[in-house]
């Protein structure tokens, strides 16, 4: 098991999985980005990712679905949601379903920082040092 955090980023907009990404690298952490929920699950990262930050809408299966999917599977892996589409009955789903925080893009670095830092605390995983 990797002992800094994997942080798994799924979008479908390369823009926001590069500056997702970026942010997570400096922060100390291992970012792995995927265009599409089915591109993650086909990863070996699905095992190692310590936090998602998925997109609500993509082509293909989207973010809640994938949420749905892993608990049904068992896996706890804390999950942060982003939209571009906000809509507060989706946000209550998400939230109820165990996700550690939905937030509208475009959000603030800070928030997101927040957000990854209490789904660390959940994954009940020790970073490296701790």
């Amino acid at each position: 098991m990797p002992k800094v955090p994997v942080i798994a980023i799924i979008d479908d907009d390369v823009s926001v999985r590069t500056a997702t990404s970026r942010l997570v690298r400096s922060l100390g952490y291992h970012p792995h980005t995927f265009a599409s929920a089915d591109d993650f699950l086909r990863s070996q990262h699905v095992s190692d990712a310590w936090c998602v930050l998925a997109d609500v809408q993509m082509p293909g299966m989207t973010g809640i679905e994938l949420q749905n999917l892993l608990r049904a599977q068992g896996r706890t892996i804390p999950m942060i949601f982003i939209t571009a589409f906000f809509e507060e009955s989706i946000k209550t789903r998400a939230l109820e379903a165990g996700a550690v925080a939905f937030l509208s893009k475009p959000f603030d670095g800070k928030a997101l920082v927040d957000c990854i830092d209490t789904a660390l605390g959940q994954s009940g995983r020790q970073p490296s040092g701790s």
